[in-house]
C-alpha cells in the first residue's frame, strides 16, 4: 500500500513539474499558456502534500522535539509518546470532522477552469486524517498495552539505531 502511495507521489510530482515547466515554456516562446495546467498543478500540490504526510508518518519522519525526548529515560519517553499520540489523534479527529462538515459545500463547488468537483480536491483530508489517525491509534494501543516493538521508543526520541531500524518500517524500506 505504501509503495503504491510513494509511486503516486512520484506521479503527482512529475505531473506538477511537467505542467508548470510546460506552461513557462509556452508563455516564454508563444506568449500563451494552458490555463488548466495552472489549476491542476495546484491540485496536484495539495494531494502531494497530504498524501506525503501519511507516508512520512509511516516512516517516523515528521518533525519532533528530539532533544527534549532524547534526554528522558524510557518511562519519560513512553509518557511523551502517549501524550503526543493522544494529541495527534485529537488533531486527526478534528481534521476529519472539519473535512466532513466542509464536504457538502465542496461537493457543490466546481473549479473555475477544469470544472472539477472541489470535493475531489479537498476530500484528501479524509484520507490524511484517517491514515495518520489509524497509524497513531495502533501505536497508542501498543504503547498502552506494553507491546511496543524493540527500539520504537528510541525512534520516537529520534535515535535510529541498527536494532530499532531492523524492527521498524524505515528498516524495511531501506
Amino acid at each position: 500500500f505504501f509503495k503504491a502511495l510513494e509511486a503516486l507521489l512520484v506521479l503527482l510530482l512529475a505531473a506538477m513539474v511537467l505542467m508548470v515547466f510546460g506552461n513557462v515554456m509556452m508563455r516564454w516562446f508563444f506568449n500563451d499558456g494552458i490555463q488548466i495546467s495552472e489549476e491542476m498543478s495546484r491540485y496536484c500540490f495539495v494531494w502531494l502534500t497530504f498524501i506525503g504526510a501519511v507516508v512520512v508518518m509511516r516512516e517516523h519522519a515528521h518533525l519532533g522535539v528530539d532533544a527534549l525526548v532524547g534526554a528522558l529515560g524510557p518511562r519519560g519517553r513512553l509518557i511523551c509518546m502517549v501524550l503526543s499520540d493522544m494529541l495527534v489523534l485529537l488533531c486527526c479527529v478534528v481534521f476529519f470532522w472539519g473535512t466532513w462538515k466542509q464536504a457538502p459545500l465542496n461537493a457543490t463547488n466546481v473549479a473555475p477552469v477544469s470544472g472539477l468537483n472541489m470535493l475531489a480536491v479537498f476530500g484528501v483530508g479524509f484520507f490524511t486524517s484517517a491514515g495518520i489517525g489509524v497509524m497513531v491509534l495502533l501505536r497508542l494501543v501498543r504503547a498502552l498495552t506494553g507491546r511496543l516493538r524493540p527500539g520504537e521508543l528510541d525512534m520516537f526520541a529520534g535515535r535510529f539505531s541498527d536494532e530499532a531500524a531492523a524492527h521498524s518500517v524505515r528498516g524495511k524500506i531501506e
